[in-house]
């Protein structure tokens, strides 16, 4: 059976990893891939990116099951135009993908349907949004209306910084945000006290199946300090989702959503990740929807995920995901992100990238942003180069596996975080 994964980044290379291990996978396409796909034996890179293009190829190469990765394309409508082919793809319509590209959608419908959230306008213009901000106060959370690679949030603490962010993404678009229609728009909300977690589910249209919980490290900085960025590490499982949460985040969020998707004529299928802050009560709101897998969250549940991926996804577009359960390794594992020089709002490219360690049982160097030159150099290609993820018996394990697998990596400028799972151990 052949598979296509579409994406280049670390999150589709863990899928892209996790799905060759499949017994019925002949091969595993990655399009366009990057430099760790192209390294891996078991996969093979496809220098496409185009919806029609992709859709082509895979009906030329008889393309089992394609299994979407990041959001652009989801938001672009690809698995509209595979379906309209008869093609067998995993992911969320281009309307249902609303609740990922557009967050003025998702907060409306989040209020329409009674789904906790943060209290919030929506703006246009400028000085009406700075005239908000001055009366709600700092800290408080600015949203770009639209697609900005995970860095259309700014948490600010203070109200310069707050109407700095209303004009990055309101007038000069310093983020580089694909603005919805009817030009850029921002979401202001109420700052939510709390621990946040990441909580994905795989959906069928009707049928709801949680993978395992997770946490991410957003910020650039140790002990949560810097700006925001698409995530500089994460664990799993996520402590702070006791099972009490977890029934919780269920019964309130996740059933809700998917049931309100259906209500508006919307269902939804693939991979649904609801951001949670969760009070010191335990009480669970939603920061925002994905509408696909976290990355860097990914990467170590596809280390704890001892099912057979392709079957699970096979399932989910068949609709029977009800009759699936999930086994997972018991351990914990945690990824830590190799960020680039200058990430996030100037990552450099080209550097060279040297002492990579072998894959070992207990830990994987997954590639993001990297590609082989001519030479076959690896060479940084974005702004999250790499994520070693490890496993353990316990976070602090997982965490000097992680760590002491990174020891001898080097590019140049080469960023990242030395506290990785704080959180939990804090716990």
């Amino acid at each position: 059976m052949k598979v296509l994964v579409i994406g280049s980044g670390g999150r589709e290379h863990a899928l892209a990893w996790k799905l060759a291990q499949s017994a019925r996978v002949q091969t595993v396409y990655v399009a366009p891939g990057n430099g760790g796909t192209a390294l891996d034996k078991r996969l093979r890179n496809v220098p496409i990116t185009g919806i029609a293009e992709l859709a082509d190829f895979a009906q030329s190469e008889k393309i089992a099951l394609t299994v979407v990765g990041p959001e652009a394309p989801l938001a672009a409508g690809v698995v509209d135009a595979f379906r309209a082919r008869g093609l067998r793809i995993f992911g969320p319509t281009q309307a249902a993908a609303q609740l990922e590209s557009s967050k003025a959608f998702a907060k409306d419908f989040m209020k329409r349907h009674g789904i906790p959230t943060a209290a919030y306008e929506t703006f246009s213009d400028a000085a009406a949004a700075h005239a908000y901000v001055d009366r709600l106060g700092a800290p408080i959370v600015i949203k770009a209306d639209g697609l900005a690679a995970g860095k259309g949030v700014v948490v600010a603490m203070s109200l310069s910084e707050a109407h700095q962010a209303v004009d990055w993404m309101l007038l000069d678009n310093k983020l580089g945000v694909q603005h919805n229609a009817g030009g850029a728009r921002v979401v202001i909300e109420e700052y939510l006290q709390g621990e946040e977690a990441s909580f994905i589910v795989l959906c069928d249209g009707k049928n709801v199946l949680p993978l395992a919980t997770s946490q991410d490290h957003k910020r650039l900085l140790d002990a949560d300090a810097g700006p925001n960025t698409g995530g500089m590490g994460a664990y799993s499982p996520a402590p702070v989702v006791t099972p009490n949460v977890h029934a919780r985040v269920m019964q309130e969020i996740i059933g809700p959503t998917i049931a309100g998707m259906a209500k508006d004529g919307i269902p939804y299928t693939g991979f649904l990740y609801a951001g949670l802050m969760i009070d010191a009560q335990g009480r669970p709101k939603t920061l925002e929807f994905n509408c696909r897998m976290g990355d860097p969250e990914t990467q170590p549940i596809m280390m704890r995920l001892r099912s057979d991926l392709l079957e699970v996804l096979l399932a989910a577009t068949e609709g029977t995901l009800d009759q699936v359960e999930l086994t997972w390794d018991r351990r914990v594992a945690l990824g830590v992100v190799l960020a680039a020089h200058g990430y996030p709002l100037q990552p450099r490219k080209g550097d060279p990238i040297e002492g990579l360690p072998a894959e070992a049982p207990d830990a994987m160097v997954f590639h993001a942003g990297t590609m082989l030159d001519g030479d076959g150099q690896l060479r940084t290609a974005g702004g999250r180069v790499l994520c070693v993820t490890a496993l353990g018996d316990s976070v602090k394990a997982a965490q000097q596996r992680a760590y002491e697998t990174l020891r001898g990596i080097r590019f140049d400028g080469m960023q990242y975080r030395s506290d990785i799972g704080f959180r939990a151990l804090r716990r």
